[in-house]
């Protein structure tokens, strides 16, 4: 078996040697590729965040600058480290610093309060926490400070300040029950010589509801890859990330680190607001944005009262739920651009619609899956698998799909032979595409 981070199930050894031998997984963890694309593309422009450009070559040293800082400040290989930052270059630069270090980085989304985020430091057992001091009036370095003297565990508290501010709660101090806090900029030291880490290992942990879905280099570069093939991603695009980053939707659909792949330009946003992001489409000539059939309905709806020049769009995708056949019509014509309709789960599944699929496909289904190597399944609430068209719980193993949740013993999510349980509801019509119909309410877990 593969190794794996403990509390996770690794893919059976026939599958880790098929996903090898077809080539889907290649053996390099995320921040080493990382280190490729600054060789390949150094002077390129990796991030933008306002008025902050960052190039490939200052977003890996930076990375590799706030790795030694961490190990400096006694994070380890295999820790949990709670990453719940907004979109900001420095979400991106932890995520991979964190990675490099080897240690492992819970996303946790900006919204989440004290329980949410209280339940995921229990649960992994967190040693850190990275934030900001305070974003859009809620105070997360006391929710943090509250959250440390629960626990033994949690004794680092690393906080972001936006650029041209300070901390309301100064520099680094260390409380009464012995938890360290440090700004996230003073996380910064001389780089050390390059570990050796396994692809095979847990890169990051997603949320999906209370569970966290643990996922690997390996299934995780195959993901991002593909996808950005898939949507024909190269140097020249430009991707909005205006959903959040720690969505798998927004990270890696193909989303930062497809673009990041392939010598692109990610923007980041940290609003959906239509006269926000229209203006940012035009000043940085985006070709590529995610987003939610909610947001995608406020984009058509206001476009006509916001000016902006949108004609640098090329693709748009919607996920997160079906989107609605009326609204899905307007869409290219009013944007100016290709729709893309796509179903992605944490766990691992990702479908998407082809560019060469007919109108009524884009308009109607939610594509097929990624990889030739995703096994997909359609039952009845017996577990027998239903004909084409009727609808059914949609089961699914493949590359990049994982085989448990993180410390998660019940294994009612999962069947014996390792498809996935989704709990969505869907039925396959006569070309293999997937149409998403709602919950299966049979589903377990």
């Amino acid at each position: 078996m593969a190794s794996m981070l403990a509390g996770c199930t690794p893919w059976p050894e026939e599958f880790v040697d098929r996903y090898w031998a077809s080539g889907h997984w290649r053996g390099n963890t995320l921040d080493n590729l990382l280190r490729d694309w600054a060789l390949q593309h150094g002077p390129r422009t990796a991030l933008v965040h306002g008025d902050t450009r960052v190039t490939y070559a200052n977003l890996n040293r930076r990375v590799d600058r706030m790795a030694a800082g961490f190990l400096l400040r006694g994070l380890r290989p295999g820790q949990r480290v709670l990453v719940q930052l907004p979109n900001v270059p420095e979400f991106v630069i932890t995520v991979f610093a964190l990675m490099r270090v080897g240690a492992v980085p819970v996303f946790c989304p900006v919204a989440h309060r004290a329980s949410e985020v209280s339940h995921l430091a229990r649960l992994t057992e967190a040693v850190g926490y990275v934030g900001p001091s305070t974003y859009q009036g809620f105070d997360h370095m006391a929710m943090a400070a509250d959250i440390a003297t629960q626990g033994p565990f949690l004794r680092r508290v690393f906080t972001y300040e936006a650029p041209g501010t300070s901390s309301p709660y100064g520099g680094m101090s260390t409380d009464p029950s012995g938890c360290h806090y440090f700004p996230l900029d003073s996380v910064d030291a001389p780089p050390e010589r390059a570990r050796t880490q396994n692809a095979d290992q847990v890169a990051f942990l997603l949320p999906s509801g209370a569970r966290l879905v643990p996922r690997t280099h390996n299934d995780y570069a195959y993901q991002a890859r593909a996808a950005a093939e898939l949507v024909s991603l190269s140097e020249d695009d430009v991707y909005l990330a205006a959903l959040p980053a720690e969505s798998t939707f927004a990270f890696g659909c193909p989303g930062i680190v497809g673009t990041l792949s392939v010598g692109g330009t990610v923007v980041l946003v940290e609003s959906l607001e239509p006269a926000e992001c229209f203006t940012v489409i035009e000043r940085e000539r985006v070709t590529i944005t995610s987003m939610t059939p909610a947001v995608a309905q406020r984009w058509i709806d206001e476009l006509p009262m916001i000016q902006a020049d949108l004609s640098s769009l090329r693709l748009v995708q919607i996920g997160g739920a079906p989107l609605d056949r009326a609204a899905a019509k307007r869409m290219g014509p009013e944007l100016g651009c290709r729709l893309q309709q796509v179903f992605s789960l944490s766990e691992g599944l990702l479908t998407l619609t082809r560019p060469t699929d007919s109108d009524e496909a884009v308009l109607t289904t939610q594509g097929r899956p990624l990889s030739p190597d995703d096994e997909i399944r359609i039952v009845d609430a017996d577990g027998k698998e239903v004909p084409d068209g009727e609808p059914g719980e949609l089961l699914v193993r493949g590359p990049y799909t994982a085989r448990g949740y993180y410390r998660e013993p019940d294994a009612r999510s999962f069947t014996p032979d390792g498809y996935l349980r989704t709990g969505h509801l869907a039925r396959r019509t006569p070309d293999g595409n997937l149409v998403l119909t709602g919950r299966f309410k049979d589903a377990a877990g």
